[in-house]
């Protein structure tokens, strides 16, 4: 064998081995986000933020859970890090309405209260 057709056959074995660990990775991740459901609905926001912040390690192309760790953020005051999530849960997916209307409210609330602090 020549060496391209080992290149070609070691890049195939790249290429064809990543779908399934790409898929793995968006599992993982979909376990989290469930698991940090859960408990936040338990009002275990801590435990919550941590698995969101670990779904998007695992996969970080999951806009679901950014936008899961922005509201964790918002809801524990950490508004800079909430902001940051939302703009890269919006970045991942410009027309998902839910997240936009999650950061829509966030901004008007956030902003209505920095304009008050400012005032005072």
């Amino acid at each position: 064998m020549n060496l391209r057709v080992v290149a070609a056959l070691i890049l195939a074995g790249l290429f064809g081995s990543a779908a399934p660990l790409i898929a793995d990775a968006r599992a993982d991740a979909r376990a989290q986000v469930e698991f940090g459901i859960d408990v936040a609905g338990r009002g275990l926001w801590h435990e919550a933020m941590y698995r969101w912040e670990r779904a998007v390690e695992l996969d970080p192309t999951y806009a679901a859970a950014y936008n899961d760790l922005a509201i964790a953020y918002e809801h524990e005051g950490q508004f800079a890090k909430a902001r940051q999530a939302y703009e890269k849960a919006l970045q991942l997916e410009p027309n998902n309405a839910q997240i936009r209307q999650n950061f829509d409210l966030f901004k008007e609330i956030n902003d209505r209260a920095v304009q008050v602090k400012e005032k005072s």
